[in-house]
């Protein structure tokens, strides 16, 4: 038996791909009335797919954490206990705001007898519930990550195994910040090679940020990475990117929609100013959210950079 924890789109997704396999639970503290969800138009959720609200209910030796990156700390504070000794795998992408720590770091203090694994890369909740194809990367340092694969793929969800955790973390992590400059330049009206160009520099600071913090070079290279910001920064239904747009035209933007990257840009910063890492696409994201910056001074600052070979 496998659950998901979190009944947002991406959780339901999971929960709607995974049960053609075999029964699955989802809990979520704000369940569907039904089998439809808002968050999901026109799907609809299998019988296979037990809702409860009740965490007891859903306590099963593989389970699915797709709760918010922000939401996970104080979530494994007050469950971390009947969570350890299971299978956990991450789907939160983002950094901690307030401690620096990644998800995995997070559910490793937490509960330090779990395996904790991640699933990430270049994916939309509505193209998984309805079963289009969707490559994805499973993280996990552990020796049952080739059963954890097996369990966790469909004919159409297909994933790819590795053992650099960090890698995939931080590929997902930041792709959102680079995917909010993205949206900035398209919302600002600066264009599509401007795009083209903060997608190009942004990966650049992807990859030295996550070297940097031990993780392999190549790992950013893949579906966690270059894959991830590929479909984040180009998409309409990117919540990044569309949060992005609103900050370039000076628009308001639903504060129910929770933006990873907002959040992650600010622990970037943080970070990268501790261990001398130059991230200027991320600290200027990072001060566009706080309010800190206006588009048209953030937009000069990053053109007079110095000029440099690439």
């Amino acid at each position: 038996m496998i659950s998901v924890l979190g009944a947002g789109a991406f959780g339901t997704a999971l929960a709607v791909a995974l049960s053609a396999k075999g029964p699955v639970t989802l809990w979520g503290r704000r369940l569907p009335e039904g089998r439809a969800t808002p968050r999901l138009p026109g799907v609809t959720i299998p019988e296979t797919v037990r809702l409860t609200d009740n965490l007891d209910e859903a306590i099963a030796q593989t389970m699915i954490l797709a709760l918010p990156a922000q939401a996970l700390r104080g979530f494994l504070a007050e469950h971390g206990t009947v969570l350890n000794g299971r299978n956990l795998v991450n789907t939160a992408k983002g950094i901690d705001l307030v401690t620096g720590e990644s998800p995995s770091g997070l559910i490793a203090q937490a509960c330090p007898g779990a395996m904790i694994a991640s699933l990430t890369g270049p994916s939309f909740a509505a193209d998984i519930a309805r079963g289009l194809p969707t490559a994805l990367t499973l993280a996990c340092a552990d020796d049952g990550a080739q059963a954890l694969q097996h369990a966790l793929s469909t004919p159409v969800l297909r994933l790819y195994r590795t053992d650099d955790l960090r890698g995939a973390e931080l590929g997902g992590a930041l792709k959102n910040v680079i995917a909010i400059a993205a949206g900035v330049a398209i919302g600002a009206g600066l264009g599509e090679s401007a795009r083209a160009a903060l997608i190009t520099r942004g990966f650049a600071e992807m990859t030295r940020f996550a070297a940097a913090m031990g993780a392999r070079v190549e790992t950013l290279a893949g579906l966690s990475g270059l894959g991830d910001l590929v479909l984040t920064a180009t998409s309409e239904q990117s919540r990044n990117f569309r949060y992005g747009r609103a900050l370039g035209a000076g628009e308001d933007f639903d504060s129910t929609i929770t933006v990873e990257g907002a959040s992650t840009a600010q622990a970037v910063s943080a970070i990268a100013r501790d261990r001398a890492i130059s991230m200027p696409i991320a600290d200027a994201v990072g001060a566009l959210a706080q309010g800190r910056a206006s588009v048209a001074d953030t937009v000069v600052e990053l053109l007079q950079r110095p000029l440099k070979e690439e």
